[in-house]
């Protein structure tokens, strides 16, 4: 059994509570000393009869603490947050600052078994999936270094499809009323194209906003990139997006990361619209942030434009996304990049 209460919902700590001989609403207590007041040990819910706490700590419960090891501060305004786990690795959290708003890019996993070529993530050894408060933390620590999370979007370090029941129950618990109240609708997890995830997702009771790492209209080209690709062929994650908008009638986006001269033609826009005319999409053009050993390099800015045109005259709404962060080794693709070999 797991006994960390971070980890765990009002109607499990509200169970709990009755278990050890009290009301329930002394269940409602720990959690929103936990997920609202950061308290950090079981002592700290202060409106708990000692001898409960006492109880607790007896039967071996616990409240996890991540903590912030080093911090980095773009001259974009973009922080990177580093988190030591405790067993020799870390995570890596992204905070970006837009119009006001505050949106986190968190970590699921330390390491990551996908593999995709553009991620510097992707060439760590994989070490093991984070647990729902591990997930959780990130947010509470960026917020009290650096003030309220408007989003959270699932694309830092790791895989979240991957680590499907972690990943979820983390939102679960920040989007709690009680906690940090989080709308379902600012929360967005992207994944490079795992079909039995997206089948899972669609039928989930929530529905955060769903991304997926396309980065090419054809299955050579996507291996060329994305290890995964020879396991989850485009038909199969078409497949499964198509179930996906049947299930929830929602929108979804599409990560497409411009490397030269490999996806970035005007054939492959044109490719690319055939493939996502049925689907109500958008999609985010990313620039390239290579990484120590990186294969690829960077799409020109007119490159870019160029394909963005295509998709836009087409209908599909289509966004160019710039490198931020890239200073402190925190744009996209380039978490763990600092643990790379030179």
């Amino acid at each position: 059994m797991d006994k960390d209460l971070k980890t765990k919902t009002p109607d499990e700590l509200r169970e709990l509570a009755g278990s050890c001989g009290q009301k329930p609403f002394a269940g409602d207590y720990l959690f929103s000393f936990i997920h609202q007041k950061d308290a950090r040990s079981i002592a700290d819910v202060t409106p708990l009869s000692k001898a409960f706490r006492e109880t607790l700590t007896r039967q071996g419960y616990f409240i996890s603490r991540l903590s912030i090891s080093q911090q980095h501060d773009d001259p974009d305004g973009t922080i990177k947050f580093v988190f030591e786990l405790g067993e020799k690795s870390c995570i890596e959290s992204v905070l970006l600052k837009d119009e006001g708003r505050q949106t986190l890019c968190l970590s699921t996993q330390a390491g990551c078994r996908m593999r995709c070529r553009i991620c510097a993530t992707g060439q760590l050894r994989f070490e093991r999936d984070l647990t729902p408060a591990e997930i959780v933390d990130q947010v509470y620590c960026a917020a009290q270094a650096a003030g309220r999370i408007d989003n959270v979007v699932y694309m830092g370090m790791g895989e979240p499809l991957d680590n499907f029941a972690n990943a979820m129950r983390s939102i679960e618990l920040l989007h709690c009323e009680s906690g940090r109240n989080i709308g379902i609708r600012h929360i967005t997890v992207s994944t490079c194209g795992l079909p039995d995830g997206i089948r899972q997702l669609a039928v989930h009771p929530l529905l955060p906003r769903l991304a997926v790492s396309l980065h090419a209209p054809t299955d050579a080209a996507r291996k060329k990139i994305m290890p995964s690709a020879a396991k989850h062929s485009l038909h199969d994650i078409l497949a499964a997006l198509k179930f996906y908008q049947q299930q929830t009638g929602k929108r979804f986006t599409i990560e497409y990361c411009m490397i030269a001269g490999l996806n970035d033609t005007a054939e492959q826009a044109r490719l690319l619209v055939n493939l996502l005319k049925p689907f109500k999409v958008n999609v985010n053009l990313i620039e390239l942030n290579p990484y120590p050993g990186c294969p690829f390099s960077a799409s020109s800015p007119e490159q870019m434009r160029q394909f963005a045109n295509i998709l836009n005259h087409a209908n599909i709404e289509t966004v160019i996304r710039f490198r931020r962060g890239r200073s402190i080794k925190a744009a996209c693709g380039q978490l763990g990049a600092t643990r790379l070999p030179k």
